[in-house]
C-alpha cells in the first residue's frame, strides 16, 4: 500500500444482529461466495474475480455468516474519497432478513472511518427490486451506462453520500 494511508477498519468488533456475524472476507470463504454469486446472478463473477478482489489493494471484502455459514457477501473498492460496491449478494433462502442492510452498513460505516465522500454501484436497468432496495439506502439514480452488461442490458449508476 505504499502512499496509501492504512484503512481505518470498522470490522473488527464482528457487527452481530440475533446470530449474524459480519467480517472481512478470506480466501477460505471463496467456495460459499462463488455458490451464491452462480445461485444470484445470470453472468455471474468467476471465482479468479473474486480471489484478484481479496488480493488487491483498497479493497473492502465482507461476509455475512449466519450460525458460521456464509449467507452473504460485499466486495468494494475505493480510491481516494470514492468507494464502488462492485458485488452484493445474499443468498436466495436468506433474503429480506436485512443482511444486504447489514453488510452496506458497514460499508457506510468503513466509508465514514475513512474520509470516503461518495458511494457508487451499478444495477440492471430491469432489476426494479434492486433500485428500491439501493433508494431505500439514500442511493439515488445518477445517470444510464447503455449496454453496460454483456447481454447488452443498461446498467443504472446510483451512488450515494456519505
Amino acid at each position: 500500500m505504499s502512499g496509501w494511508p492504512r484503512p481505518r477498519s470498522s470490522c473488527g468488533r464482528n457487527r452481530m444482529r440475533s446470530d449474524l456475524a459480519i467480517a472481512p472476507a478470506a480466501g477460505r470463504d471463496l467456495d460459499a461466495i462463488h455458490r451464491i454469486e452462480r445461485d444470484s446472478f445470470s453472468v455471474p463473477w468467476r471465482r479468479l474475480f473474486f480471489e484478484n478482489e481479496l488480493a488487491a489493494e483498497r479493497r473492502f471484502n465482507l461476509v455475512a455468516k449466519r450460525s458460521g455459514v456464509i449467507v452473504g457477501y460485499l466486495f468494494a473498492m475505493w480510491i481516494f474519497d470514492e468507494m464502488h460496491v462492485n458485488k452484493i449478494a445474499v443468498a436466495e433462502c436468506e433474503r429480506r432478513q436485512g443482511i444486504a442492510d447489514e453488510l452496506m452498513a458497514e460499508c457506510f460505516a468503513f466509508a465514514r472511518a475513512n474520509e470516503i465522500r461518495t458511494i457508487s454501484l451499478e444495477v440492471r436497468k430491469s432489476n426494479l427490486g434492486a433500485q428500491a432496495f439501493y433508494r431505500h439506502l439514500d442511493f439515488e439514480s445518477s445517470y444510464i451506462r447503455p449496454r453496460y452488461y454483456p447481454d447488452g442490458e443498461a446498467a443504472v449508476v446510483m451512488t450515494r453520500v456519505v
